[in-house]
């Protein structure tokens, strides 16, 4: 696998996740819309969360998502497998799975018709893999490329997931590790990178599942510490991490001390450290937990009597998991050394 500015990931300003508008402008964009009033609109944009939610009847409601971004790979069917992953991954961070997927997609008209076709290929091995049907889509040209997917998916209407229901008392978890941002600005180890990019967080949520978690959101472009932010928020509770139980990827603090930032990093910053406490925490965990993710893993929180049965059903299915901390009263987010 490479990455850079000589091949697909050299078309685009910034790829990935890292990409996302950032959250504080976004922030002030959603206040100023009127939410949507519907009895059946179980998630809409008061608050927002991963993906929209609408009952059809008491057994069955639809998830709806949209997510795409510009290249941070050069293959082009790598490419196509992180974005399906990424879009796929909203639905299972609200409890459902996915059913249908439409492509999103904008590329230049002199890239080669055969690179464009590989990106399709790449996200449609993704959407089988899901368990879902990619059934169409809409292309445009543009001088940026970028693909992506909408998808529906189903649950029930009483297991939907939100971010916003963590409670004093609940343990804090997360199903990847960090630092996607960092090994691909450092070109360190791409090929583990892309393995957990292209890991779907189905298995996690099915394993989640009987546990009926409080507070669930999958970690992308806002970092760790962003969507934590957003989850003590919307919960009116204080979430504490402990920085050194951050899992990170290989090559990830490495690159964090020699400098290597993306560009989420300030943006990320700006949004979430004046909810963050952060004394004493060394500067390359703190990057680290601002770090832009693509298709990251889930963040759960969910009551400390469970913790101990949800990681040895984990254990036994041999898919990873990290336990980083806590939920207490209060407000706002603490990374303590």
């Amino acid at each position: 696998m490479e990455s850079g500015a000589g091949g697909l990931a050299g078309l685009s300003v910034g790829g990935g996740c890292a990409a996302k508008y950032a959250a504080a402008r976004l922030e002030e964009l959603v206040r100023g819309l009127a939410p949507a009033r519907a009895d059946d609109l179980l998630v809409g944009l008061d608050p927002s969360d991963d993906a929209a939610v609408y009952r059809l009847d008491d057994e069955r409601a639809l998830v709806f998502t949209v997510d795409f971004f510009p290249p941070l790979v050069d293959d082009p069917a790598l490419f196509g497998r992180i974005a399906a992953t990424n879009a796929l991954n909203d639905v299972f961070a609200m409890g459902g799975r996915p059913l249908v997927a439409l492509s999103v997609a904008a590329f230049p008209e002199e890239l080669g018709t055969e690179v464009v076709a590989a990106v399709f290929a790449g996200a449609a091995e993704r959407v089988r893999v899901a368990g879902a049907v990619l059934a169409g889509g809409h292309t445009i040209r543009d001088r940026e490329p970028k693909y992506g997917l909408a998808v529906v998916g189903t649950v029930h209407p009483d297991g939907v997931w939100v971010k916003s229901g963590a409670r004093p008392g609940d343990a804090v978890f997360l199903t990847k590790p960090l630092g996607t941002g960092l090994v691909l600005a450092a070109k360190a180890n791409l090929e583990q990178a892309a393995r957990w990019m292209t890991t779907l967080n189905d298995r996690a949520a099915d394993l989640l599942r009987p546990f009926s978690p409080n507070a669930v959101t999958d970690v992308t472009g806002f970092g760790l510490l962003g969507h934590a932010r957003e989850t003590a928020e919307r919960s009116g509770v204080r979430i504490r991490l402990r920085a050194g139980d951050l899992p990170a990827l290989e090559g990830a603090l490495e690159a964090a001390r020699a400098g290597v930032r993306t560009g989420g990093d300030p943006r990320n910053r700006e949004f979430a450290a004046g909810h963050v406490t952060s004394d004493g925490v060394p500067e390359e965990l703190l990057a680290l937990a601002y770090d832009a993710q693509t298709a990251g893993g889930l963040l759960v929180t969910l009551p400390a009597e469970k913790a101990a049965s949800l990681a040895a059903e984990f254990a036994r299915a041999g898919v990873f998991l990290a336990r980083i901390g806590a939920v207490e009263a209060g407000s706002g987010v603490v990374l303590e050394p």
